[in-house]
């Protein structure tokens, strides 16, 4: 199984923590080299130095806010001048939990904006250097809401649905320049973001938030959350050669508790 990714350039949105962190620490393992996006420049430039660097990779960043769409654009256009992307990893901060009728409108522009939005223009932008080189994966980071909608996430399950779609329809027009392009949807998984589901869930249900760890957890047929490596391993996986023919799917990294096939 060819899992070598040595000579490849990968650009890894969300990389200063959580999945995104470790997406690129794994797919540094593999020989890639990483250009991490994010706002927090002091710590991306910690990820960056805690990389696998032991086939001589050239690792770096971009502080970016992804609410300033002509910055985001600059940034990423110098870099795809510089070198070709040959692994685009969209991955951003999901919008903040909260019943579907409490939503303000503007919560659904600004995550449209921060999550559809910016992988279309990401895409647009290495899409070039992936035709060129024959090689491309472009691999979306969204949630198994596309499949079961999650109670008490009303906007992130309307835009990760958007952006399922999207990633489907880019798929069929990519595939011919040998290009993929997959949505993985974790399941509950150990980071600041879930932290704060369990907060929200623990005032929703007036119980602590030790309770309402234990009480998700029950939902999982494996009984406990995803670890974030377990995550990247899926996401490697579909990045490296081995995945040259799986495109346009969702796969779920829930253990197992998505009740849909």
């Amino acid at each position: 199984m060819n899992l070598d990714l040595k000579g490849k350039n990968a650009l890894v949105g969300g990389g200063s923590r959580g999945i995104g962190e470790g997406v690129a620490k794994a797919l540094a393992k593999l020989g890639a080299n990483i250009t991490l996006l994010s706002r927090d420049a002091r710590k991306l430039g910690e990820v960056v130095r805690s990389l696998d660097n032991s086939l001589d990779q050239r690792h770096s960043f971009l502080a970016v806010d992804f609410s300033d769409i002509k910055d985001l654009k600059n940034k990423v256009h110098h870099l795809v001048l510089t070198q070709p992307i040959h692994i685009l990893i969209n991955n951003t901060g999901g919008p903040k939990g909260g019943k579907l009728t409490q939503a303000d409108p503007v919560e659904f522009l600004t995550a449209f904006n921060n999550h559809l939005v910016c992988n279309q223009l990401l895409s647009q932008l290495v899409l070039d250097g992936m035709k060129k080189d024959n090689y491309g994966r472009i691999i979306n980071i969204i949630s198994t809401s596309v499949k079961q909608p999650i109670d008490g996430l009303g906007v992130s399950n309307t835009i990760r649905g958007a952006v399922a779609n999207w990633a489907k329809t880019l798929a069929n027009e990519v595939g011919q320049f040998g290009i993929t392009v997959n949505n993985v949807l974790p399941g509950f998984t150990s980071t600041g973001r879930l932290e704060a589901i369990v907060e929200y869930r623990a005032e929703q249900w007036g119980i602590s938030v030790a309770e309402t760890q234990t009480k998700m957890e029950s939902l999982v047929p494996m009984k406990r959350f995803g670890r974030t490596e377990e995550i990247a391993s899926a996401v490697a996986f579909l990045a490296s050669p081995a995945a040259s023919y799986i495109s346009g799917i969702n796969l779920p990294v829930d253990g197992g508790r998505t009740k849909s096939l």
